[in-house]
């Protein structure tokens, strides 16, 4: 017996008459914050290289916002997930396929894209970009990697009938060649008694297309907040690398100088050691390590 709703149809009948285009729908894109660590240049061979935190931007050759430096990302096709259109346009950025990748969040407001309603599926990859040549892709006439810097400049506690809120100004720049891009991005958390909702709000913006900023910002701080909790940072790392060089990336991302032999200890289920070592470069021989996959997080 088939079951009937409420306006006496079944559900073959329901189906059969239903029209989609009753309902507003937006279209549906996969965003990518792709973060690497890059060495900085040296100006003595005998010092070892600083690290930077990079994120891989693309240059729009088309409207809107033509001119202007964006996120990788495409609209989600009908036979694809999100995480697949993702993992798509990862490989077609960077060539690759199988690295670490998570979901972000979803932003869907209302005109952030100035040709229709469009709604962000936002994810993070982390590389390692050593190996990596970018170029652009079709909507893209340059790919390339900048240089962040996030910093909190304002902060601010308000307190309401029924909880408080907590907002956090960050100015983030992006630097490439002779390229600087500015936004001001503010974090808010209203605290009630029963929940809690954390927003991005974009105060100021310099460069960037659509509301990326909120994006990039989302990212950097899903990154800082995993650092000490897992094992998140391994997967910024070559197959081999140095201790001294571990530490310089949860230096680098965090934004604060750590204690060797503290660092060491906490690392040291995360890493294997192996039999090779660096080459000699004016300085001593380092010993090499490699993931401890059975450990990562």
């Amino acid at each position: 017996m088939s079951v009937r709703d409420r306006n006496g149809l079944t559900e073959e009948e329901f189906l059969r008459q239903y029209d989609a285009g009753d309902y507003a729908r937006p279209s549906v894109a996969a965003d990518m914050v792709i973060f690497t660590i890059m060495d900085s240049e040296r100006d003595n061979y005998r010092k070892l290289p600083e690290k930077t935190l990079k994120l891989l931007l693309i240059r729009r050759a088309g409207h809107p916002y033509i001119g202007h430096w964006a996120l990788p990302g495409g609209f989600v096709r009908p036979h694809e997930t999100t995480e697949q259109a993702a993992r798509r346009e990862l490989q077609e950025e960077t060539g690759l396929d199988s690295v670490y990748m998570e979901q972000l969040q979803t932003f869907s407001e209302p005109g952030r894209d100035p040709r229709t309603w469009v709604m962000s599926c936002t994810y993070m990859a982390l590389i390692d970009g050593s190996a990596v040549e970018v170029e652009g892709g079709d909507d893209a006439d340059q790919a390339a990697w900048f240089e962040i810097s996030y910093r909190l400049v304002r902060e601010q506690k308000e307190h309401q009938e029924d909880g408080f809120t907590r907002s956090w100004q960050y100015e983030l720049v992006l630097r490439h060649e002779e390229t600087e891009l500015k936004a001001i991005v503010e974090k808010r958390t209203v605290y009630t008694n029963s929940a809690a909702q954390t927003d991005y709000i974009l105060i100021e913006n310099e460069g960037l297309a659509f509301d990326h900023a909120k994006l990039i910002a989302c990212g950097i701080e899903r990154l800082r907040g995993k650092l000490d909790e897992t094992s998140i940072a391994l997967h910024l790392m070559p197959e081999l690398f140095t201790l001294t060089q571990l530490q310089q990336v949860y230096e680098v991302i965090g934004g604060k100088e750590l204690l060797k032999a503290a660092f060491r200890r906490k690392v040291a289920h995360l890493v294997v050691e192996t039999d090779h070592y660096t080459e000699p470069a004016g300085h001593r021989p380092s010993r090499l390590y490699r993931r401890n996959w059975e450990n990562l997080s």
